[in-house]
């Protein structure tokens, strides 16, 4: 017999600092209530919070494609060291990958709004800097580095 009363796809994770024994989602749920990113955050403070916390997570999504497709590295200008200019590649990729992580953390609290806001921050930052919309003819040829995804193969 069954005694979990609609706990289906959650699975106890440890116990909160009360003694109240703390829940994980296992599956996408819908709802305003979620643990996103801190403990407690935006939790249960109300849908202007959760839609906070949902912009939050679509601007990160947004900066780590923004950071993938940028030419960061050529501010630095022609004359610079190769030493310098490793350091800074090596600190901007450092920052694209914390916070991709934590767009990963973000989407791994199984909430569907906090997946979908992702997506699109994630479509919107590729769209406007690694898609061929807003490129000049003339960079297209220039750039060897094509952020294109592969061909699908049937």
């Amino acid at each position: 017999m069954n005694h979990e009363h609609g706990m289906e796809g959650m699975a106890p994770t440890s116990q909160s600092t009360n003694g109240t024994l703390m829940m994980m989602h296992m599956t996408f749920f819908w709802g305003n209530i979620a643990e996103i990113l801190f403990s407690g955050w935006p939790s249960r403070r109300g849908a202007g919070m959760y839609a906070l916390a949902l912009i939050f997570i679509f601007v990160l999504a947004f900066l780590v494609e923004w950071l993938s497709h940028s030419r960061l590295i050529k501010l630095l200008g022609e004359g610079s060291s190769n030493v310098l200019a490793g350091v800074v590649q090596t600190l901007l990729h450092a920052i694209r990958v914390g916070l991709a992580y934590l767009v990963m953390l973000a989407v791994m609290s199984f909430n569907g709004g906090v997946f979908l806001m992702a997506v699109a921050g994630h479509a919107l930052g590729f769209l406007l800097f690694g898609s061929r919309v807003f490129k000049k003819s003339t960079e297209m040829f220039l750039d060897d580095n094509t952020s294109d995804p592969p061909p699908m193969a049937c």
